[in-house]
């Protein structure tokens, strides 16, 4: 369903977009899910680690077709944070923040 790749493929999915850790923790896992799902999947990280102030390409199959995603990521000391209905047709570049124990994003 969903991958991370150092390279652009030949035709880029419209979900395509880059990950941006704002959140000032390291992020372990990510998952991210269409909005209605009642499951996770795999994470999309494999065996990396997106540090705090870095920035990953999350590439989708170019078949998938849904607008409103929802992201789970887990931090180094195994807490989760989530973020819902983010519109990943509309997105090109999303910065996760985790500020005052609240999950905020900014969609670019």
């Amino acid at each position: 369903m969903t991958m991370i790749a150092p390279s652009r493929p030949a035709t880029p999915s419209p979900l395509d977009f880059a990950l941006v850790n704002k959140t000032g923790m390291t992020v372990t896992h990510v998952y991210v899910s269409p909005t209605h799902e009642d499951h996770w999947g795999d994470d999309v990280m494999e065996e990396d680690v997106l540090a705090n102030n870095e920035t990953v390409d999350i590439e989708f199959d170019t078949k998938e077709t849904i607008c409103s995603w929802d992201l789970k990521v887990t931090d180094s000391d195994g807490d989760e944070v989530e973020w819902e209905e983010l519109n990943l047709c509309k997105a090109s570049k999303i910065t996760l923040k985790y500020e005052n124990k609240k999950p905020t994003a900014i969609v670019e």
